[in-house]
């Protein structure tokens, strides 16, 4: 089932780099993640006596100056770096044929995402949305953790209507700790509360990711003839000309990818343009490169 998403050239241009997290996240991370605590998570849980073998770093000397007893600090389970995948099944998502399709085109994103995580033993959680969650794959760490995310990947077909606010909203109240949250979508859906959630995620210290999945065809409008536009979601039909539309599409459209650029950037969430049109391995190279030049 992997093998229908992730292809060897892919796997070939990203197998030497990894997802680094921005924010710092719970637990002991392996792999190239940033993190201060060297060996300890983040959640002080409780003490326990010092048996032989415990790192002596983690002993805690106030508490043997109290009860002249050695008592190790004992920590939260340990964890790897969570992943919150967020995949836009929504039937806007429909659009384009064969790879180019944009949910095709976001479900190798997803999954490339996915393998990477897993290779560097971090756990990715997956939820497919359209007017809500409708299905949903806790994060794991298993290595064969990534068949199941494949098979939903998958069986995830582009139907029904989006409400990205509520999907985001579920995917928050599942959320604990500190997670690296990634969404993919054509945003047709952007109300200001979609922002504004994503950008709570983010002060509670989670790392916020959008892949903005669209197809050549809404970015550059290269229609000539007389045509009937349809909207996916709605099956509103318009007729038009598109050559004496097209300049202004184009401006009305570019406002719109540009606004929920600058939207992201201003509120500290990255943002990465993937077209349906072009290889996978652009946008995804594009934010990994970005990533390894930050840290």
């Amino acid at each position: 089932m992997a093998t229908r998403l992730l292809d060897p050239d892919l796997l070939a241009k990203i197998g030497n780099l990894s997802v680094r997290a921005r924010a710092v996240v719970d637990g002991v991370l392996t792999g190239l993640h940033k993190s201060p605590h060297h060996g300890s998570s983040i959640e002080f849980a409780e003490h326990k006596e010092y048996a032989p073998g415990d790192e002596v770093r983690h002993i805690d000397w106030k508490a043997y100056g109290r009860l002249d007893r050695y008592y190790v600090k004992k920590f939260e389970d340990e964890t790897n770096l969570r992943c919150a995948l967020l995949l836009d099944a929504s039937t806007s998502m429909a659009y384009g044929d064969g790879e180019e399709q944009k949910l095709a085109h976001a479900r190798t994103l997803a999954a490339a995402f996915a393998y990477l995580l897993l290779r560097q033993q971090d756990a990715p959680g997956l939820s497919v949305f359209r007017e809500r969650i409708d299905l949903f794959v806790p994060p794991r760490a298993k290595t064969s953790h990534f068949n199941e995310l494949a098979e939903a990947l998958v069986r995830s077909e582009a139907e029904g209507g989006t409400d990205l606010a509520a999907a985001v909203e579920q995917t928050a109240e599942r959320l604990q700790g500190r997670n690296l949250v990634v969404v993919f979508s054509d945003f047709f859906d952007t109300q200001p509360e979609v922002l504004r959630l994503l950008a709570r995620l983010k002060t509670r210290k989670n790392d916020v990711v959008l892949f903005h999945v669209l197809h050549g065809d809404e970015l550059d409008f290269p229609f000539e003839h007389l045509s009937q536009f349809e909207d996916m979601e709605s099956d509103t039909k318009v007729l038009a000309d598109p050559v004496a539309i097209a300049a202004e599409y184009r401006r009305v459209f570019g406002a719109f990818v540009d606004d929920l650029r600058t939207r992201c950037l201003s509120g500290g969430i990255d943002y990465v343009l993937a077209r349906s049109d072009r290889p996978p391995a652009e946008a995804l190279l594009a934010f990994l490169l970005r990533r390894e030049r930050a840290v």
